[in-house]
Formats: structure tokens, C-alpha cells, sequence
């Protein structure tokens, strides 16, 4: 039998979560929404409380986790760990903000990367560090293997070249997580990922974007001239494996996918419970023992919505159950990716519709909601890209035969 209750072991995880959104991240949500770019400093009491609990073991996910394929002491017992505690926690937080989620200390995309990719010795060095990440480039869009971004060894360090574009905490961030190749003639297999600390000589914040949504979290232009860093800060290998491909670089996307899944699935959540205490309030009550059919418009509108968001939920932790049990999960993690970007936008837009004037004001959050939930359906990969990559999983083709 099929057990899809949450695992008892994340409950108190879950409700600490879900508390914090609630009575710290929502109540000031307006007001960095229309604060765009300043700081909110309110994260840093969060964040140390976070830490807090990381280091008591009181909050297993706490921290950003990754995908890492290789076994541990022979250990291949099926388990719940960290990648599923951190996409149920931060389905929650999303429930108070995504941009505020975003802005956390330490919990950046690029920790991901680091947890995903690193070698021991790095994952102690850079424990503690909050890691932005940088892979768009101007003219690259989601093609991440097409990055024109260089690294050349020069003695002990690599000297990186290039531009990046929408950085999430590109300028709050310790460092960045930047991805450049090696060598453009070799392909997808040159592409590494390399950790430039904050204040490095030749990385440059150029300019901050103004957004449509998550407008809490800063989201940065960065320029790379004759940027030295030291090799040491090479995430990984850094042997070009032609055999082996992009597969070490999309060990990253394998684990942040189902992550972005999860912000999606938590501000859907959120926009779904608010619009049921309004329709409740007007005297529409959704019965969910009765066929949608017999019911008003707006009760089988929402009951459609709530049947999607609850595959999207299924998809997101079976990706992330995957990844604990060290299980190939790319196709999962875009199927969660796709599912969730596009559901999530359906959901908190079709509220919006269904508050009528109220949804369309700023008199609750449902408008900036539906704001925040669009790019969740466009980085880590646009809903078109995700669904090209589940096409060549299902069919077994690669990038050159299906494009």
C-alpha cells in the first residue's frame, strides 16, 4: 500500500515552516514588494534561527541540499532525507513569500550547485558562504550548453570572461556560482561551474532589474573581466569528460528543478487557500464529496485547480525522493518543473478571476501572487525547455536528434 501522507519525521519541520511564513515572512510581503531592491533585514534574525537549528539536527533540509549520485559507506537503504525535507519546507515559505524565499541568507540556487557538485574539501570550505547562481547569458537564453563564458587556466588560476544576466542575489550573495567552459571546441563537456567570491578583482555588478514579480529578491547583470580565480574554486573535476557530456553540470539542474517545483507548488498553495475563504465568504462552499459537475462554476473551477496542484505536489516529492535514494531523477525533476510552472501560473491567475475586484486589487496579495508565480515557470529552464527535455527522456533521443 501506497502511503502519500507526508513522512511524521518532517511534520514538526513542515509546521515550523509554515508558522515562520506565516507570521514573519507574509505579514512584511507588501511592503518589499513595493520596496524593490531594499534589503529585508528581518531575514537575518530568520536565518540565524535557521542555522540554529541546522546545527542542533533539530531541522533535517534546513540548508540547501544537493544530488549526489555516488553511494556512502555501502549505505543503499530507501529513506526520506534532505532533498524531500527541503521541498516541503520550502513549499511552505513560499506559502508566505517566494521573494522573500529567495533572499534568504545561505539558501541561495548556488548552494545547490555547491551541494550537488563539490568534493569534500570544498563543501567544508564554502559551508556557511550564500551562493548566487549565474548561467543565463545575453543572446544564450535556456540553451545552458551554448554559454559563451571562459575559463583559461593561467598557472594556478582561471580567468573568466564573460557576461551574465539575471542573477537571483546577484548582489546580496557571498559569492557566485558561475558557469564557463573550458574549452568552447569541446561542447557541453567543457562547461564547468566555479565559485568567484564577492569583491573578486574583475566581477562587476552592472545593474539590478526591475521585475514583474519576486521583487524582494535582487536579481543582478554581472560582468567578468580577466577575472582571476584560484583553481581550487573549480566545483568538481576538472577533467573534461567528453564521454560523460553536460551530466555533471546538470547534476545541479537534477537537484534545483524540483526545488523552483516546490516554490511554484507553496505560492499556488497559498493563493488556492485564500480564494476558498473568499468564495466561502460570498457563500460559494466547495464540497468535495459532491461530483464538480452538480456544483457552481466557480466551486468546479477550484476543485479542477486543487486536482492539478495535487499532481504537481506528487511529482515534486517523488523527484526529490528520488535524488535521497541517489536514483537517476533528471526526467522527474523536469516532469515536477514543467507540472509546477505552468499549474502554478494557471492556479494563482484563475484566482485572481475568481476574487474579481478583489483579486485584481492590492487589498489582498492574490494579484502579486500571480505576479511572483510567472518566473517559477520561466528559470531553471522555461516550461518548453522542460518539456523537450521529458520528450527526449521518453523516447530515448538526445539533444542532436530532438531539438
Amino acid at each position: 500500500m501506497i502511503n502519500l501522507d507526508d513522512p511524521q519525521k518532517f511534520r514538526p519541520l513542515v509546521g515550523q515552516a509554515h508558522q515562520v511564513a506565516m507570521n514573519m515572512l507574509r505579514p512584511i510581503s507588501r511592503k518589499y514588494d513595493q520596496a524593490e531592491h531594499e534589503y529585508p533585514q528581518e531575514l537575518d534574525m530568520l536565518a540565524a534561527m535557521i542555522d540554529g537549528l541546522s546545527d542542533s539536527g533539530a531541522s533535517e533540509g534546513a540548508g540547501a541540499a544537493g544530488v549526489r549520485r555516488e553511494e556512502s559507506d555501502g549505505d543503499t537503504t530507501i529513506k526520506n532525507g534532505a532533498n524531500l525535507a527541503s521541498v516541503m519546507s520550502i513549499a511552505e515559505m513560499c506559502w508566505g513569500d517566494v521573494g522573500l524565499l529567495l533572499s534568504m541568507p545561505r539558501q541561495g540556487l548556488g548552494n545547490s550547485a555547491i551541494a550537488s557538485v563539490a568534493n569534500p574539501e570544498q563543501l567544508e570550505r564554502f559551508e556557511g558562504v550564500w551562493a548566487g547562481m549565474a548561467i543565463t547569458e545575453p543572446g544564450v537564453g535556456s540553451d545552458s550548453a551554448n554559454i559563451r563564458t571562459t575559463a583559461t587556466l593561467d598557472g594556478d588560476h582561471y580567468v573568466i570572461n564573460g557576461e551574465k544576466i539575471y542573477v537571483t542575489a546577484g548582489d546580496r550573495a557571498d559569492a557566485i556560482v558561475v558557469w564557463a567552459t573550458l574549452d568552447r571546441d569541446l561542447g557541453r563537456a567543457a562547461i564547468k561551474s566555479f565559485v568567484v567570491p564577492k569583491g573578486t578583482p574583475g566581477m562587476r555588478v552592472d545593474r539590478l532589474e526591475h521585475k514583474l514579480g519576486i521583487r524582494a529578491s535582487d536579481t543582478a547583470t554581472i560582468t567578468f573581466e580577466n577575472c582571476r580565480v584560484p583553481a581550487e574554486n573549480l566545483l568538481g573535476s576538472a577533467e573534461v569528460d567528453v564521454k560523460q557530456g553536460f551530466a555533471g553540470a546538470m547534476a545541479t539542474f537534477d537537484n534545483t528543478r524540483p526545488l523552483v517545483a516546490a516554490m511554484a507548488i507553496g505560492c499556488a498553495r497559498a493563493s488556492l487557500d485564500l480564494t476558498r475563504d473568499l468564495l466561502e465568504q460570498s457563500g460559494v462552499v466547495v464540497d468535495y464529496d459532491r461530483p464538480a459537475i452538480v456544483q457552481s462554476a466557480a466551486a468546479a473551477k477550484f476543485l479542477q485547480m486543487e486536482a492539478d496542484w495535487e499532481g504537481a505536489y506528487l511529482l515534486t516529492l517523488q523527484a526529490a525522493w528520488m535524488a535521497d535514494n541517489r536514483e537517476p531523477n533528471s526526467l522527474e525533476a523536469s516532469m515536477a518543473k514543467a507540472k509546477a510552472g505552468r499549474v502554478g501560473s494557471d492556479i494563482t491567475l484563475s484566482c485572481v478571476e475568481l476574487a474579481g475586484s478583489i483579486g485584481y486589487s492590492e487589498t489582498e496579495l492574490l494579484e502579486k501572487w500571480s505576479r511572483d508565480s510567472k518566473i517559477l515557470d520561466i528559470f531553471e529552464g522555461t516550461q518548453q525547455i522542460q518539456q523537450l527535455i521529458v520528450a527526449r527522456r521518453v523516447l530515448g533521443l538526445s539533444s542532436a536528434e530532438l531539438k
